[in-house]
């Protein structure tokens, strides 16, 4: 990478970084994604129930697959299981130990903006494990929930639904919220998290790669 080009996405991981602590969640930056796997496994204790979110980003980095090589219990759904047993993982992931996800944006003012189908993965952000570890590449990084909004809606979701090999509006054109409906609609549950919430232990870790949609 150009030094041009690092240095210009370690400010920007900087000022977000700034931005997010005033909002009282916790940030570490990793150059790298190997290096993100380590921060994320230095914050996750080695005997901790881990709930995974529905995220790219951390199947990219590996983290699944270290965290069942030391003995954690992993409840995560992006393997072949019934309906019934997807279901009661998912409720699972409300009261583990530790939850992992990444966020569809990190804006540059400090704050997390989500989109779910189920709401099981932004639930879990908000409320009920006591320790959340958000991982999120500088892709992620927007200016503010306006942006961030418009890049769930015309870059992470497309690509989502394209993964899972649906149809939506997003996935032919743009995004058009009069004609995505259910059952096809992926967004139903849109989150802005503008400050830690009290309850719950945030560390995000902005990693100066591109990662996940």
């Amino acid at each position: 990478m150009r030094t041009e080009k690092s240095w210009l996405i370690e400010r920007r991981i900087e000022r977000t970084s700034k931005a997010l602590e005033s909002n009282a969640f916790r940030t570490v930056y990793a150059p790298t994604k190997t290096q993100a796997l380590q921060e994320a496994l230095r914050l996750i204790p080695a005997n901790a129930t881990v709930g995974v979110g529905g995220s790219v980003t951390i199947r990219e980095i590996g983290l699944i697959e270290e965290l069942e090589r030391r003995g954690n219990r992993v409840l995560e759904t992006w393997r072949k299981i019934t309906p019934e047993e997807d279901l009661a993982i998912r409720k699972k992931q409300l009261t583990c130990d530790v939850f992992v996800s990444s966020s569809n944006a990190v804006t540059e003012d400090g704050k997390l903006v989500n989109a779910d189908g189920t709401g099981n993965r932004v639930a879990a952000m908000i409320f009920g494990p006591p320790k959340v570890v958000v991982v999120a590449g500088v892709n992620k990084i927007v200016p503010d929930v306006h942006a961030g909004i418009e890049r769930i809606r015309n870059v992470a979701a497309p690509m989502n639904v394209r993964r899972v090999g649906g149809t939506t509006p997003c996935v032919v054109e743009r995004c058009n919220l009069e004609a995505c409906t259910p059952p096809s609609r992926h967004c139903h549950a849109i989150t802005i998290l503008e400050k830690c919430p009290t309850k719950t232990d945030t560390t995000v870790i902005l990693v100066g790669e591109e990662l996940g949609f």
